[in-house]
């Protein structure tokens, strides 16, 4: 039950339902979901170079594999956030490589707004989405209603189970016992 109720709050968005707001929130994700994907393709096009180019430069360690974690993420977690489907996870690991990203260009070029402004847009975007959830219209928050049903006709369920004891147990106390009521032991 706690596992549900975890899962209910990480797929859950935060507002209340409001038609203009929900389609602007769903146009958001599915944009900055699919604009992401040619990046993690991009990446896995030719690992070596941009293990060297990027990851090198700022001093990670075992470049080629985090260049791998930054396409991979990008590859599955880009259609994640654009489905809306655990898209808190899937965009908290997008604004991961989107704040690497972001050190990567500062180091570089300084604080260029030319070289910073992508990699800003796209990590306020994930911020957004790691903070409030896919919104209204998503799997997270279809999932999230099932949730709630299942949740809620299993607290139903239990407090009916627990009702039906207790009358159980007050019927059974109403019917004196022989022995205490003759005093005859």
């Amino acid at each position: 039950m706690r596992f549900n109720l975890s899962l209910t709050s990480v797929l859950q968005p935060n507002l209340k339902f409001n038609p203009g707001f929900q389609i602007a929130w769903t146009v958001l994700r599915v944009v900055a979901g699919v604009v992401m994907i040619h990046n993690g393709m991009d990446k896995l096009a030719d690992i070596e170079s941009f293990s060297r180019a990027y990851v090198e430069v700022i001093g990670l360690p075992f470049p080629i594999v985090f260049s791998y974690v930054a396409a991979f993420t990008e590859l599955i977690g880009a259609p994640l956030v654009a489905v809306g489907l655990l898209t808190r996870p899937a965009a908290l690991g997008l604004l991961a490589t989107m704040a690497v990203a972001l050190y990567h260009h500062i180091l570089v070029a300084g604080f260029n707004l030319p070289y910073l402004e992508l990699s800003a847009l796209y990590a306020a975007c994930f911020l957004f989405f790691t903070l409030n959830g896919a919104g209204s219209f998503s799997i997270d928050a279809w999932l999230a209603r099932r949730l709630h049903v299942y949740q809620v006709s299993r607290q139903v369920k239990q407090r009916l189970t627990l009702e039906k004891t207790f009358q159980t147990d007050a019927t059974s106390d109403d019917i004196p016992d022989p022995d205490i009521s003759t005093g005859v032991s």
